[in-house]
C-alpha cells in the first residue's frame, strides 16, 4: 500500500537522508505536495519528486489526497503542523525537535493521544546501524552496560551555523539523553548537572554536562551510570582543531567488554578475545530504516506511536538537570 504524503519543511538532512530514502521507498510513499517557507526550495524539491509546491501546511493537512505529513525541518511553524495534522486525522512523521517548553510539550502530547493518529518521532541515533548492532552485542556478547560516556562537540560560527539559543542546547541534550536511555535499557533515577556559560553571553552555555544514575534501588552505584556532555567551545574556523582527535559519539563499558560508537556505521568493540571492528557499510541507511518503520506503523491495523513518550521523558530530564545546576544538588527523577 502506498502512503500519500505531504512534506512540511526541508531541513539540512533533506539531500543526504530524506530525499534518498523517499526515492528508495518509492513503492511505499507517493509525495503529493511540498510546503517550505523558502519558496524556491519548495519548487525545486517538488520538481525533483514530480509533484507541486503548496502554500501553507494547513492547506496540505486538509487535503483529502494526503494520508500523512512528513514534518522534516524546524522552522517558524513550531508544533503547529502537528496540531493541524491532529485536526484532520493525518498521521505524522516528525523530524523536528520536541518543543522545549514543558507545558507546550504536554499539550502536543495530549492532542496526539486524543486524535488517535499514528505518530513517529525521528530518533536517528536509535535506528542507526551501529546502535542496532550494539544492542545485539549487549544481548549476546558484551553483557549489560555499566557505564556510558556520550559526548558531542559542536563547532560554532555565527556566519555558518544557525543561531544558537537555550532551546537548541536543550534539544541537543535531549537527543543524547534518549540515546543513553535506549542503550542502557532502563530508566534513570537521578541526575546531577553542571554548566559553563559562554563568555559573550551569560544566557548561553559553551559546555553542559550531566551524570545520569540508572540505579535500580535508588542507591547510587548499583546500576548503569551515564555521563553526557555537549560542548560549543570550538570555532568552526579552527578546521584542524575541529578534526583533531574527536571523542567517540558513545563509549559503553559493559560487564563483558567495551564498545566505541561513531554514527552512523562505525562500531569497534573489545572483549577477552581482543579487538573487533564491525563492517556496517552494507546496512540500510538510517533514513530508509525510519521511513520504512513509519510506513508499517501507518498501514498497521493497530494504532501506534513511537518516540512521543521518549521525547517527553528526555525533556523532563533536561528540566531536572537545569534544577540541579541552579541548586547544586542531585535531583531525583520521578
Amino acid at each position: 500500500m502506498k502512503l500519500r504524503v505531504g512534506i512540511v519543511g526541508l531541513g539540512d538532512q533533506w539531500e543526504s537522508r530524506h530525499l534518498p530514502a523517499l526515492r528508495t521507498l518509492a513503492d511505499r510513499f507517493e509525495v503529493r505536495g511540498v510546503c517550505e517557507q523558502v519558496a524556491h526550495r519548495a519548487d525545486r524539491a517538488a520538481a525533483e519528486l514530480g509533484t507541486a509546491s503548496v502554500d501553507g501546511f494547513r492547506a496540505l493537512a486538509a487535503r483529502d489526497d494526503i494520508d500523512a505529513l512528513l514534518y522534516l525541518a524546524d522552522q517558524w511553524f513550531g508544533a503547529a503542523p502537528i496540531l493541524a495534522a491532529c485536526d484532520h486525522g493525518k498521521s505524522v512523521y516528525s523530524a523536528i525537535s520536541f518543543p522545549s517548553d514543558v507545558a507546550e510539550a504536554d499539550v502536543l502530547h495530549r492532542r496526539v493521544e486524543e486524535s488517535g493518529i499514528a505518530y513517529m518521532a525521528e530518533l536517528p541515533r536509535r535506528h542507526a546501524a551501529a546502535t542496532v548492532r550494539l544492542k545485539e552485542l549487549i544481548a549476546t556478547r558484551l553483557g549489560p552496560p555499566r557505564m556510558l560516556f556520550c559526548h558531542r562537540r559542536v563547532p560554532f560560527s555565527g556566519a555558518v551555523s544557525p543561531p544558537r539559543d537555550r532551546g537548541s542546547e536543550a534539544r541537543d541534550l535531549m537527543e543524547l539523553i534518549d540515546w543513553c536511555r535506549y542503550v542502557a535499557g532502563v530508566e534513570p533515577t537521578s541526575v546531577i548537572a553542571v554548566r559553563h556559560a559562554d563568555a559573550g553571553s551569560r544566557d548561553l552555555d559553551d559546555y553542559r554536562m550531566m551524570s545520569l544514575d540508572f540505579s535500580r534501588s535508588g542507591s547510587p552505584g548499583d546500576g548503569p551510570l551515564a555521563q553526557i556532555s555537549c560542548g560549543y567551545y570550538m570555532p568552526r574556523t579552527w578546521e584542524e582543531a575541529v578534526s583533531f582527535r574527536p571523542p567517540p559519539g558513545l563509549q559503553v563499558v559493559c560487564a563483558g567488554g567495551i564498545a566505541f560508537v561513531d554514527l552512523p556505521q562505525t562500531l569497534v568493540w573489545f572483549d577477552d578475545a581482543g579487538r573487533h571492528q564491525e563492517s556496517l557499510d552494507s546496512e540500510r541507511p538510517v533514513g530508509e530504516r525510519m521511513l520504512g518503520q513509519f510506513h508499517r506503523m501507518v498501514t498497521s491495523l493497530v494504532r501506534q506511536t513511537s518516540g512521543l513518550d521518549d521525547a517527553l521523558r528526555a525533556m523532563r530530564i533536561v528540566e531536572a538537570a537545569d534544577q540541579s545546576v541552579a541548586a547544586g544538588v542531585r535531583v531525583t527523577l520521578g
